[in-house]
Order: structure tokens, then sequence, then C-alpha cells
């Protein structure tokens, strides 16, 4: 009897949070006043340098035109476009940043005709698109078809032996970036491909102290359908009802059968714990209803899955969910652009079993205020891909990444006949043709 009345007693709880929260807002939805945003930002700076060390971005409103040129290398179609072509489910998975990332610098005002004149330079390869028939992209060839384009532009244009990559970059939107592999275990035995290592890596994949991350990459977030997400929008007054919600996996069965090592136990955690509380709506079902049903939750689970990130991180952020972030180390994309500290709830792995206590501790004023900043437009719209592309979406965030590392330091220029890189480095298979 005392834990019913427990539990009711929490629900009642979190029905008076989503009461307050709708209450207190206006009905349409509420932005904070560009000072406030800019306060906000200048906190989470100093903070994001030390917690998210490694990401790269700029503050929402800055304009990267004017501040770097890319050149874009023509490449064969076999690298891309006939890819594509093959397989047209690749523009719409959660790692086809790196198809859209293409398209936009082609008729961006950064894009430069001439070479000579280049910030950086950037490889079109889509290196993602080879899905299994369930849709899920299988990194296995990527080594082998990066290293067949660079071995390309190395020999057909100088820009790239003359730095070795250094003033090059790549977007590897894999579970673990230019590691390769979507099991972290693997990924770190097999590292970044070395001939990548001089490069800037565009990736979704960032975690502190990690083999898979270089200095210097720009975490981004995976792609989301904009459109389709636009189109799901629900009238902002609509209460949040809902306390938790997640929907995904718990257990890989088919690649970790004994349920310890996918997301490192986290999810298991989660639904071992909460399946039976009345304040966690989880489940591994994706209804229809999933882009609404997170508009009505106040708490939105981010758990790591393979890798840290998840597109619920995404989701969270457009549909103005507080996103629930479980995910130790996590380097989160343009870290000094939006204020995840201010936005988010970080929960430690191990501190998965006190969920509820975490969530319902956290006071309703505090739920409000991190509501309003997720109410915010120019934050949703960094955290994605539009077509037509907006001022201060993610393809601009990356480039306002790669505008801080200028000017390039000379010790990216080699002597002439200097190498560093090893071509031959890495797993046989990598070096067969592609």
């Amino acid at each position: 009897m005392r834990k019913c009345l427990w539990l009711w007693g929490l629900l009642f709880i979190a029905l008076g949070f989503a009461w307050s929260i709708t209450a207190e807002r206006n009905p349409r939805t509420e932005r904070i006043s560009d000072v406030a945003v800019a306060v906000s930002l200048k906190v989470l700076k100093v903070k994001s340098e030390s917690k998210n060390a490694g990401s790269a971005g700029d503050v929402l409103e800055d304009d990267p035109v004017g501040r770097l040129k890319v050149y874009v290398y023509e490449l064969p179609s076999k690298y891309n476009k006939k890819i594509l072509q093959k397989d047209p489910r690749c523009l719409s998975h959660m790692f086809a940043a790196e198809i859209f990332m293409h398209r936009f610098l082609l008729s961006s005002p950064v894009r430069t005709l001439n070479p000579e004149e280049a910030d950086w330079f950037y490889t079109p390869i889509y290196a993602t698109c080879d899905l299994t028939p369930t849709g899920l992209p299988l990194p296995f060839k990527s080594p082998r078809m990066v290293r067949s384009a660079i071995q390309l532009i190395s020999s057909s244009w100088p820009y790239w032996n003359r730095t070795e990559g250094a003033d090059h970059f790549f977007v590897v939107p894999h579970d673990f970036g230019a590691c390769f592999h979507y099991q972290e275990e693997k990924a770190i035995e097999r590292g970044i491909l070395p001939i990548l290592r001089r490069a800037t890596l565009v990736q979704t994949f960032g975690q502190r102290n990690h083999v898979c991350l270089n200095e210097g990459s720009i975490t981004i977030p995976p792609y989301a359908p904009p459109q389709k997400m636009q189109a799901r929008q629900i009238p902002p007054d609509t209460p949040r009802s809902i306390f938790v919600y997640f929907r995904g996996l718990f257990y890989d069965v088919n690649n970790d059968p004994e349920g310890g090592y996918y997301a490192r136990g986290a999810r298991a955690a989660v639904w071992e714990n909460f399946k039976s509380n009345p304040l966690f709506d989880i489940s591994t079902e994706h209804p229809t209803t999933y882009y609404e049903d997170m508009q009505r939750a106040i708490f939105c689970l981010c758990p790591l899955g393979w890798a840290p990130w998840s597109p619920r991180l995404v989701e969270a952020v457009v549909f103005g969910c507080i996103p629930v972030i479980i995910a130790d180390d996590i380097v989160l994309p343009f870290a000094d652009a939006i204020p995840w500290e201010e936005i988010g709830v970080f929960v430690a792995e191990e501190d998965v079993p006190k969920l509820d206590k975490i969530l319902t501790s956290i006071p309703p004023h505090a739920i409000l205020r991190k509501h309003r900043l997720l109410a915010n437009p120019s934050m949703k719209r960094a955290m994605l891909f539009p077509q037509p592309t907006l001022p201060g979406d993610a393809f601009h965030q990356i480039l306002n990444g790669l505008a801080r590392k200028l000017p390039h330091p000379k010790s990216v220029y080699l002597k002439p006949v200097e190498k560093i890189l090893n071509w031959t480095a890495g797993p046989i298979t990598d070096l067969k043709p592609w």
C-alpha cells in the first residue's frame, strides 16, 4: 500500500510540474530575450571549455561567410552520387549529414573555385551509404573508399601533399567516426584511419579521452529530417502530461545477447528499474505518434547506445523536451553554441537506478527555465540540416567551427619530401583496392 501511495505521489508531482509549466507559458511559443541568451551562452562558454573539450562551433548568431573559403574537390560520381542513386534511403538515415553537407557547400558563398585561395579543402565521400536490408549503415568498406579518394586527390592536386591533409576536412558521421566500426571495442582496436589523422574530422561521435576523437574534431548532431519534424509540430500550449519518455532498444539481442555490453548496460538498467513505474513512459515500440509524444513530455531520455550519441538528442531539443543525457564523458555538438548544461540534465551511467529521485527532485521553476530556453528557435535551428538552409543552422555551425581554426599554423605545412603519415598502416583489408 505504501509503495502504491509513493508511486501515485510521484505521479501527482509530475502532473504538477506539467501544470505549472503550462500555466506559466504564453499561448505562443515563448522566446527568451537576446540578453538572456547572451548571458546563458557566456556562462556556458566557460563550462563547455572544460566539460566539452574537443567540440567546435561558435555563438548562435555568428555568420561564417567572409571568414573562410572552401574548395570542394570534384570526384568521380562513384564516390558520392552513384552510391546515393543505388540506395536513396541514405537521404533519411541519421548519418545523412555527409550528403547534405556536400550539397550545401556546392552552393554556399564560402565555396571557392580557386584552390589557391582556399582555407580548407573538402572531399565529398558518401562513406555511410552502404546499407543493410533493414537500413543500417555498414562501415566496413569505408576505409577502402576513403583511402581510394585520398589517393586520387593526392595524385591529381598538389594540396593534400603539402600538408598531408592538415588543411582538409572530412565528414565522417559513423558511430565512432573515422574508427569505422559500430562496436566500441573494435572501433578502439582499429583506431582512426591512419591517413586521416592530420585532417579535421566532422563527426557525430564525441567522447572525451577516446582514441576515436581527434583533438580539434568538430562534433555535430546526427541528421534528423527537418521537414518531417516541422510537419508534426503540435500547438505550443499543449500540456506536457508525460513525465519521462523514451522509445528504443534496451537490449541489442542480435549483437549483444548477454545484454551487458550494449549501451554499457545503461539502457538495460533503465528498463529493469522503471518498466513498471507510472512516471516512466518507456517502451521498445515506436508509435506513429512518437514526435507528438515527445512534445507532450517533460523529460526525454537520451541514453548512449553503441555510441554516446543518438538522434533523440536532436529530437528532444527541437520538440522542447528536456534531454536527460546518460552518456559519461560525451562531447556534445556545438557545445559552445548551445547551453547544454542549462537546457539538459546529465545523469551518470552508474546513477541510472536513481533516475526517478534525480528527476523528481528538480524544482518546477528550474524545469520551466529549461523549457523556456528550449523554446528559443535559434537553438533548435542549430541542431538541424534544413533545405533550404537557414542562418545559424547546423551547416553554418560547422563552418563556424572551421573558421575558428584559422589561420592554420605554419606547422601544418610540410617541408619538401617530408612525410608524417604511414599510408600502409592499418588492417590488411583496408589496403585492398576500392
